[in-house]
């Protein structure tokens, strides 16, 4: 066939080109293509790929038609065109042939391009193979990577997903939770804690799954998770005869789940053991290396996040501890008052909280109210918030003004070993006359709760949070006014049940208002609705919560009633006294008149101190009759009776009693046992 091709065609001298012997050694075959002539010499391996006899091959390539399958063929026709009229010297890919059985076989072919001097391509020179098992071997290896992969993404998976985890409950969700079980193929779950010398079984699954007598086991019983604690060695359990042989105390209660195999590795943190895990298998035997090392790589993973789980849960329970310690134990009764409180703790993703409510029982039927919220999140946020509401209570109960209360709270925050500052609102009220002072400093506005469930903010000029005022000297803390009327509650609380995700603080008031408005008018299901709130929404942070109702028998029948002590050479309980005055004035109503009435009762106080050895006792009232009165009583110790005089053109007193004289509708003094009382009284108007 040779001989009459070359008679007939001028073809290449050593054509066709003569493979080398360890090409047929190796099972390939060789092919010389003329391009000139379009004929393509196939040695006999070369046709042994292709399964073709010498008599069904003429040297064209058309004659491979019946074993290239036609998408095939168009493929390698489009690869060789591209490598001719690239430039390229050869060429390589797999293609599939077809069998005389119709089998199909795995092919490669590697081609060398020879062109002349002018860069024409003139001859294709390559080799054929059998690529069949070449790909099966790869694909298995690939398949074995891919599940290489995936085992190891899993415990990569499981790893990020605990690293979130900050108590032992979420370790647990995280293993039942993120399938991996199912990729791991385990029909079962256990894990198990040291704690004192026995292991506490804390998680076992699915339902169903638990083996009973083994919640709490010894570690010295023939357990597998009692091995591992004691060994420190894994074990691997690869057959039923070597469960039942192994620990045939538990078998009887594992046999029945049809376990076939079982993984058990110790948890180990820092060279110590703090309990095991067991993985449990249906229709398994035995465990590769691979497998053995991704269950270890997973122990140590779970043992570590368990570690820290474990070093938070204490943190914490000690955190909340001192908080609940320095916390009121519990709420004096007030009379005339109805209050609800409550501290919610933020578990989820924050440490204790510096979060803080008091109610201080005061003289004259007042109370004082707390909310406060120290910066930070951890034990000295909470040791901070002891501290201070101990000392609040103390100014409180020394009887200071509510400003001077905060000021000095403000100043021994600052002078604490500590960089923390508090936001903080203190509200005394008198429940006689529902006269409400409020100081806030940083804190957010109270509310006012109305008898028919409408609610609005207690607007109160604040002043800066504790701690920076002092540091800044700032200490002037403004005193708001306002009247609870019988029934009406004020609702004190943290930032923390305001604070809504992504929306800032108006929009969580606004939600407050709308849930205060549409809760209950009991008050403890108020309070609760309210706690109960934030964990539906996710709030992350503590909460404290004061609601103080006004009861409506507390309502004043003459009218309400002040009173305060001022000592001598106290100018704080001075300025109390003015403070308590004028907001008195304001609340009953005759807010008109309130400078004339502050002005004459701090003459009469004045006097008291300065004429006297002792101190005074400012009283304020309203009496009802056929016309509205206000009626201010200072009493002193000294049975001496006041006088007026005249001051002259360039005195600098003697004017105190022209001015109460002036102010004042009438005024007068009274004998009262080893003192007397100065009295003044003024018209106003009635309360609408």
């Amino acid at each position: 066939m040779d001989d009459r091709v070359a008679g007939a065609l001028s073809l290449p001298d050593d054509w066709p080109a003569h493979p080398d012997l360890s090409l047929a050694l190796n099972r390939m075959g060789s092919f010389d293509w003329d391009l000139d002539t379009g004929l393509m010499h196939m040695d006999r391996p070369a046709l042994d790929v292709f399964d073709l006899t010498p008599d069904e091959y003429d040297n064209h390539p058309a004659s491979l038609a019946r074993r290239v399958p036609t998408d095939e063929a168009q493929r390698l026709d489009g690869m060789v065109s591209q490598a001719l009229k690239s430039g390229r010297t050869n060429y390589g890919a797999y293609f599939r042939i077809q069998r005389r059985d119709g089998t199909l076989r795995w092919t490669h072919t590697q081609g060398f391009v020879r062109r002349d001097a002018t860069g024409r391509p003139r001859r294709i020179i390559g080799i054929v193979r059998d690529a069949t098992q070449e790909l099966a071997e790869s694909s298995a290896r690939q398949d074995l990577d891919v599940e290489r992969r995936r085992r190891t993404s899993l415990v990569d998976g499981t790893t990020a997903s605990l690293a979130h985890a900050r108590t032992v409950k979420d370790v647990i969700a995280v293993l039942k939770n993120s399938q991996g079980l199912a990729h791991l193929g385990a029909t079962s779950l256990v894990m198990g804690l040291l704690e004192s010398g026995r292991i506490h079984l804390v998680a076992d699954g699915p339902e169903g799954a638990h083996v009973p007598g083994t919640r709490f086991t010894r570690v010295d019983e023939q357990y597998p998770m009692s091995e591992v604690v004691r060994t420190l060695t894994p074990r691997f359990i690869e057959s039923a005869e070597d469960f039942a042989t192994s620990y045939p105390v538990l078998w009887p209660g594992i046999s029945r789940l049809g376990i076939t195999s079982a993984a058990y590795m110790p948890l180990i943190a820092q060279a110590r053991p703090i309990g095991a895990l067991g993985l449990l298998y249906r229709d398994k035997a035995g465990f590769t290396p691979d497998e053995r090392n991704l269950l270890v790589a997973l122990g140590t993973s779970i043992a570590q996040s368990l570690q820290r789980a474990m070093l938070y849960e204490q943190e914490h329970d000690l955190a909340e501890g001192l908080q609940q310690a320095m916390l009121p134990r519990r709420i004096p009764a007030v009379p005339g008052a109805q209050v609800a409180v409550r501290y919610r703790s933020a578990r989820l993703g924050r440490d204790i909280g510096g979060d803080w409510y008091d109610l201080i029982p005061l003289p004259g039927g007042r109370v004082g109210a707390v909310i406060g919220d120290v910066q930070g999140h951890d034990t000295h946020a909470a040791a901070v918030m002891g501290q201070l509401r101990i000392v609040l209570r103390a100014y409180a109960a020394e009887g200071h003004s509510p400003a001077t209360v905060m000021a000095r709270a403000s100043v021994f925050l600052h002078e604490l070993d500590t960089d923390r500052f508090a936001t903080c609102t203190y509200a005394e009220v008198d429940l006689t006359t529902g006269v409400v002072q409020v100081v806030r400093a940083g804190h957010v506005d109270p509310l006012l709760r109305d008898v028919d469930g409408s609610c609005s903010r207690m607007p109160a000029e604040g002043g800066l949070p504790l701690g920076l005022s002092a540091e800044f000297g700032r200490l002037e803390y403004p005193v708001s006014t306002a009247e609870l009327d019988p029934g009406q509650t004020m609702i004190l609380f943290t930032d923390g049940l305001v604070e809504l995700p992504g929306s800032d603080l108006d929009e969580g008031m606004q939600l407050l208002t709308t849930l205060v408005s549409n809760g209950p008018p009991d008050l403890q299901k108020l309070a609760d609705d309210l706690c109960d709130a934030v964990d539906v929404r996710g709030g992350q942070d503590d909460v404290a919560l004061l609601l103080l109702r006004r009861r409506a028998a507390q309502a004043p029948q003459p009218g309400g009633r002040l009173q305060q002590h001022v000592a001598q050479n106290d100018p704080e309980a001075l300025s109390s006294a003015r403070h308590m005055i004028r907001a008195a004035v304001r609340a009953w109503g005759a807010k008109e008149r309130a400078d004339e009435i502050e002005l004459a009762a701090d003459e009469l106080v004045t006097n008291a101190l300065m004429h006297t050895d002792g101190g005074a006792v400012v009283t304020i009232r309203v009496m009802v009759g056929s016309e509205r009165r206000l009626r201010v009583d200072v009493e002193d110790r000294s049975s001496a009776l006041p006088r007026r005089r005249d001051a002259g053109e360039w005195g600098v007193s003697g004017r105190g009693l022209m001015l109460v004289d002036r102010l004042a509708e009438v005024w007068g003094v009274e004998p009262r046992g080893s003192g007397k009382c100065v009295w003044c009284e003024f018209l106003i108007p009635e309360r609408s």
